[in-house]
């Protein structure tokens, strides 16, 4: 009888343990899956993102603000980085996309000569980047690396699905400085108001960084001449000021259009 006992407490504690096994195995095997699950982005633009603080951080942000020195003047942009409304306010027009429609109003009589459509947006991506290409829609590849004064830049190519976006046959190339993984240069092509993608690459240089709510954001870049899609000298710098990230949204009164703003269509 005895020996039947122990027997089956055997028996038991070998079942036991099997099941705590399987247990802990499915439990490994779910973790592995939700990492996959959650783990959207490459290697190497992750790379870049962690060194600019976080694609983590900037999406808890919601609005971003920023100042240029343009020859009339200041321009501020502030836009809601959740559903893309802009505000562009400068001396002599205001610029604004609420979200559906894009309109301007002009200030002190003066005609705006721009264009509005190929504006909109621009210098807002130009600025969020490296994180404005952690949006839905892109799809990353690896580039040739950037050679320039004897230094080699591994590149990520970003384009879009169809649909994305106002020119979704834009290209972007990041270019990033291998061992820090902060990026340092962007390629790009303009496809506005064409058709089929371009193989002409244009080229800003990103090397004055400042650290703002956490993030490491433009102080300012250069753009550079470029020959054989090959970055020549620097042509002219832009400057930010007055930069503001904040994970409050913005207020959604000054998207407002006033009665006497003209609708561009």
């Amino acid at each position: 009888m005895k020996k039947i006992l122990q027997l089956l407490f055997i028996a038991i504690a070998i079942s036991a343990c099997k099941n705590e096994a399987k247990e802990k195995t499915t439990v490994i095997e779910t973790e592995k899956k939700e990492t996959i699950t959650t783990s959207i982005y490459p290697e190497a633009i992750t790379k870049v993102f962690d060194s600019h603080g976080g694609i983590d951080q900037w999406n808890k942000m919601q609005t971003l603000s920023f100042t240029m020195e343009k020859p009339n003047g200041k321009e501020v942009t502030t836009t809601n980085l959740k559903t893309r409304e802009e505000l562009i306010d400068t001396p002599t027009y205001t610029q604004v996309f609420d979200g559906e429609t894009l309109w301007i109003k002009e200030k002190d009589g003066k005609d705006y000569k721009g264009n509005p459509m190929f504006y909109k947006g621009l210098m807002m991506y130009f600025y969020a980047m490296p994180f404005i290409v952690g949006d839905d829609g892109v799809i990353y590849e690896e580039a040739e690396p950037l050679t320039f004064e004897g230094k080699t830049y591994p590149g990520i190519l970003i384009s879009y699905e169809a649909g994305i976006g106002e020119s979704p046959d834009d290209e972007y190339i990041i270019y990033y400085d291998s061992e820090t993984g902060q990026m340092q240069w962007l390629a790009y092509t303009v496809t506005f108001g064409k058709d089929g993608k371009s193989n002409e690459f244009k080229f800003i240089r990103y090397n004055n960084w400042q650290t703002v709510n956490g993030l490491v954001v433009p102080k300012s870049v250069d753009w550079y001449t470029y020959e054989n899609n090959q970055p020549i000298e620097k042509r002219n710098t832009v400057e930010f000021t007055d930069v503001m990230i904040s994970e409050k949204f913005p207020d959604t009164s000054i998207f407002e259009k006033p009665e006497d703003a003209k609708v561009i269509e």
